[in-house]
């Protein structure tokens, strides 16, 4: 016969076993609902900029056919195809394939024969193809902009097409394109951006045919499976050659919210996994792009949930356990002597006093330190922020200086754009086209000179992002220089330029070091202004594994009680109103952000010369090399 005390045990036992599995099990799905929550969030995010990048990757070649359409050369072909040779407008058109980035681009006459293309030198080339099939061909012949997406003919290449008419006579009511004219985008590179997401990126058409994904093996496939009625229906559009359209093998488990739903693969590459799926529309394609987390977030986080609640649920039960056995102790000790009880019930409260006082003086003393720490904090937030919009300030305090130079440098283009346009208006006028396009040729290049201007504007003044990388002390140096040209020209300064012809590398960031050496050339021109022969000598070599860039000038030099205080906050030498005084300042901070140095000496002939100097960083990877445009 089991006694009163075994049978207390025995269901003590039972009931904090049922306890740990409820408190496991709840913290599980409370866990679980969390970390799916969490991952819908990050999903929903990642497909609504990844459906955005491919709808602005593709829409920003919707204007291309349209405006190529309108080229005299290739209306001027296609009126008379026959009497001409093809291989000029051939090589137009892969002139604008290269310029424009797109994969192909080819001209079709009025029976949808191809007559000229960018890839006529190919084995798979398009010419003499007709292509009266396609709908990009019987939308543009009818007038309008076409598009169309599928696998090419020759090249079996996915791709997405772009069409528009090209019209001989546009003037007469019933008029009709003569011609249409197609460009072919790869979707290649946005697939590539897709695999660097911890997610499976795919996308679909009206079909549900996989047309696009982050996983090569499941492109080409049904999202579910096809009857013979839709497979041929499919094979007649051509849209996808004779591929076979394998069913993917996705098994919807659960929904989970509007458009979304728990869901694994029976088969394929994506097998033996769960997945979060989430659905997102592109309507300007009719397309639907989907996302696919992996659940492994979800899985990891109900363990530990469980974990952690039975390892708390243990320490709780463990506490009671102790508790009440001291609790049985104590009235054993009770039992025994009534004095005693008193006696250390006595010293326990007395003990819960001390406790609870010095608690209270450690709670205290924790929020003042918590409090100081917080303030520290912020004011070394505070001392970052203004460092960096300071380093910002001084360099467009740069750019101010260099603006008469800059908006020399754009006026002459300008000025030289209107010459050019209004000729071009008169040579047009008097049907002198080959004379017109030499000028518009020539407005081209001025643009591109002007965007070269622009460019390294920008480059200057963008904000650094502190990322180490490979630099090119040469080039660093050359870029620097090239925002000095007006002036330089204007002032008649010599520049001697003296380095090794191998490239010398270093680490560090790079728009901070390009900031430095334009302060440096900037002072040094100032310094010169009065000098009759000025001259600015650029220099960078290697000594002791340490590469040393060197601006000098012979300029008046520096006086020498005012070299100890040159690199000083708002100490400056200049005339009031021309400066500051912070550019030496920041650019001997970021040089000691960088790990390297600067440094000022007067040369015994006269001017001053400031060096840098910074590890050397020989170059073992070249792609990893920084470039400039």
């Amino acid at each position: 016969m089991i006694s009163q005390s075994l049978r207390w045990r025995l269901l003590w036992l039972m009931v904090t076993t049922l306890g740990l599995v409820f408190c496991m099990w709840q913290a599980a799905l409370l866990a679980r609902e969390q970390a799916l929550s969490n991952l819908q969030d990050d999903a929903e995010n990642e497909l609504r900029l990844s459906a955005a990048n491919l709808n602005g990757y593709l829409l920003r070649y919707d204007y291309l056919p349209q405006m190529l359409a309108t080229r005299e050369g290739i209306q001027r072909f296609l009126a008379s195809p026959d009497g001409q040779d093809p291989m000029s407008l051939n090589l137009l058109l892969d002139r604008f394939r290269f310029t424009a980035g797109v994969s192909d681009v080819y001209l079709l006459d009025r029976d949808a024969y191809t007559i000229a293309a960018s890839n006529w030198h190919r084995p798979n080339t398009f010419i003499g193809h007709n292509y009266a099939f396609r709908s990009y061909y019987s939308e543009a012949i009818q007038g309008r902009q076409g598009r169309f997406y599928g696998l090419g003919t020759q090249s079996l290449e996915r791709g997405y097409f772009f069409s528009a008419p090209v019209w001989l006579d546009d003037t007469s009511p019933d008029a009709k394109p003569d011609g249409v004219l197609v460009i072919k985008v790869l979707l290649d590179d946005v697939e590539e951006s897709w695999a660097e997401q911890d997610a499976e990126l795919f996308v679909t058409d009206s079909d549900n045919i996989i047309f696009m994904a982050s996983h090569p093996e499941l492109r080409m496939n049904a999202l579910y499976p096809l009857n013979e009625e839709e497979r041929e229906a499919l094979r007649a559009t051509r849209r996808y050659a004779m591929e076979p359209l394998s069913p993917s093998g996705l098994e919807l488990e659960t929904p989970y919210g509007p458009g979304s739903y728990l869901v694994s693969f029976a088969h394929g590459p994506l097998s033996g996994g769960s997945y979060l799926s989430i659905t997102r529309p592109i309507p300007e394609f009719g397309w639907k792009m989907h996302i696919l987390k992996p659940l492994t977030p979800v899985i990891s986080a109900q363990w530990n949930a469980a974990l952690m609640a039975g390892g708390l649920y243990g320490v709780v039960t463990l506490g009671a356990g102790i508790g009440w056995q001291r609790l049985r102790l104590r009235r054993e000790r009770e039992a025994f002597a009534e004095r005693e009880r008193h006696t250390l019930a006595r010293v326990r409260d007395e003990l819960e006093v001390s406790v609870e006082r010095r608690t209270r003086d450690l709670v205290a003393s924790n929020q003042r330190l918590s409090g100081e720490i917080e303030e520290r904090r912020r004011a070394e937030a505070n001392l970052r922020q203004t460092q960096d919009e300071l380093i910002q300030a001084a360099k467009l305090a740069v750019l101010g200086q260099l603006a008469a130079g800059i908006n020399h440098e754009l006026n002459q283009p300008l000025a030289a754009i209107r010459a050019y346009g209004e000729n071009a208006r008169r040579f047009m006028a008097l049907a002198r086209y080959e004379k017109a396009d030499a000028n518009l040729e020539q407005i081209v290049e001025l643009t591109e000179r002007m965007a070269d201007i622009s460019a390294q504007l920008r480059q200057f003044s963008r904000k650094s992002s502190e990322r180490q990388e490979t630099i090119s002390i040469q080039a660093c140096i050359d870029y620097a220089l090239r925002l000095f040209q007006s002036r330089l020209r204007e002032s008649n300064i010599t520049i001697v330029q003296d380095w090794p012809d191998e490239t010398l590398w270093v680490k560090g960031d790079l728009v901070r070091l390009e900031q430095v050496l334009v302060n440096l050339i900037s002072n040094a021109l100032q310094a010169m202004k009065a000098s009759p022969d000025a001259q600015l000598t650029l220099g960078a070599h290697i000594h002791q594994h340490q590469v040393i860039i060197s601006v000098a000038d012979n300029g008046p030099g520096i006086p020498q009680e005012h070299i100890g205080h040159i690199f000083e906050p708002f100490f400056t030498t200049k005339a009031p109103g021309s400066g500051l005084g912070l550019g030496l300042s920041i650019s001997s901070r970021i040089m000691d952000d960088l790990g390297g140095k600067l440094q000022v000496v007067n040369q015994p002939d006269g001017g001053a010369c400031f060096t840098i100097t910074l590890p050397h960083s020989p170059l073992t990877q070249p792609q990893e090399s920084s470039s400039y445009a």
